[in-house]
């Protein structure tokens, strides 16, 4: 509210309350006069509250007498009042100034960087990047060339599709938009084998261009041929072509683990510390011992950057670091509670493997010994299976 209002409060202005039968009679004055009249608010029929400049109170007390309505100063707002009230106070005003001039430096710098878009690329990695290409914590900002650094940053990294940059006040707003990694396709024209991506049994195999190589119930490595891309006739000969066709199979998906009845575990103590830093652009100012006072913990670390506005950001940043106590405790698992432990733990794992499959069966396999349990846990799902292979020629 401030910046959107800041050549009033720098020249400053005053809150009146305005009593008047005549209220469109002042309303109307004052707009003749070039008298600036915001903020106004009714309170009832014949009184208002509005905000007036300075130098227009000497006309406004002119109109009243003329209208005959009462006029009462309510607030002094702005630079010129707080200046005056302070004025015996040289230091403060002092201070003031200071700080004012440092804003108004500061201004000048991009002190804050944000990324967004991003899920493959990682943060640090971006601001590496951008680093490079001379946009950092620091650098001023009619030095930068945002232009070139989009372009150098699109030339030198293979994973950004398009990114665009946006200085708003002290911060640097990077929006990035990653490539996608497409399998290869060849082009209809070209020669191609459809090969095995991985060992299956063959369920169906339904062919539209080529040679099918494989029949139901024929078991599968990965990189067999499947569909050849020929075609040889008895009078035509061998003819090469794109091969093409649907194949369904039986493929399995697996994973195992093994676990001890008597583990240790992490449990969680009620206690807590909680250190602080703060960061002066680069430098950091502990106010805390480095070590911790619990043996085992866990740590948090929340970073706050100070900002004046919305993207206003200070080259001041708060650290709060705290960590969490756990002991080790032992605890011990019964044969039942640890196989489903473990297979909860595998399913979890197979998750991704296992979307949008069709599940024909599954099966958890266990070997124990006297410490502990072994669980393998197997699913046979219906996909479809065969990459497209370039033919060599």
């Amino acid at each position: 509210m401030l910046l959107k209002n800041s050549p009033d409060f720098i020249k400053g202005y005053i809150q009146i309350e305005v009593e008047s039968f005549f209220m469109e009679r002042f309303v109307n004055s004052c707009a003749k006069e070039n008298i600036r009249l915001w903020r106004t608010k009714r309170i009832n029929q014949t009184k208002i509250y509005t905000n007036i400049e300075i130098q227009d109170l000497r006309k406004i007390r002119k109109i009243s007498q003329k209208i005959k309505c009462k006029i009462r100063i309510k607030k002094k707002k702005g630079a010129p009042f707080i200046i005056k009230k302070y004025k015996k106070r040289k230091v403060f005003l002092f201070s003031f100034l200071i700080i004012a001039f440092l804003i108004f430096a500061l201004s000048n710098f991009v002190w804050n960087i944000e990324i967004i878009g991003n899920t493959s690329l990682t943060q640090e990695e971006l601001i590496n990047e951008l680093n490079a290409q001379g946009l950092e914590i620091g650098s001023l900002k009619y030095k930068l060339d945002t232009n070139k650094i989009i372009e150098e940053m699109r030339l030198t990294n293979e994973k950004i599709a398009w990114i665009g940059i946006d200085i708003e006040g002290t911060n640097a707003k990077v929006t990035i938009v990653e490539t996608t990694d497409k399998p290869e396709i060849l082009d209809k024209d070209e020669y191609c084998n459809i090969v095995a991506d991985k060992e299956a049994i063959i369920e169906k195999i339904n062919v539209t261009n080529g040679t099918a190589l494989v029949t139901e119930g024929d078991i599968v490595e990965k990189g067999d041929t499947l569909i050849a891309g020929w075609i040889e006739g008895q009078y035509t000969g061998m003819r090469y072509m794109h091969a093409s066709g649907l194949i369904k199979a039986k493929v399995w998906y697996s994973a195992e683990k093994y676990e001890t009845f008597i583990q240790d575990e992490k449990v969680k103590t009620q206690n807590k510390e909680n250190k602080y830093s703060i960061f002066l652009n680069k430098n950091e100012i502990n106010f805390y011992k480095r070590l911790s006072k619990f043996e085992k913990y866990d740590t948090i670390e929340t970073n706050k950057k100070i900002k004046l506005f919305n993207n206003f950001y200070l080259p001041i940043e708060f650290k709060k670091i705290t960590n969490y106590e756990y002991k080790i405790e032992k605890k011990e698992y019964n044969q039942e509670t640890l196989e489903n432990k473990i297979t909860t733990e595998l399913e979890e794992q197979l998750k991704s493997d296992l979307k949008d499959k069709e599940i024909l069966n599954r099966d958890v396999l266990i070997e124990n010994d006297e410490n502990g349990i072994n669980v393998r846990l197997i699913y046979e799902v219906t996909e479809e299976i065969g990459v497209e292979e370039k033919l060599v020629s």
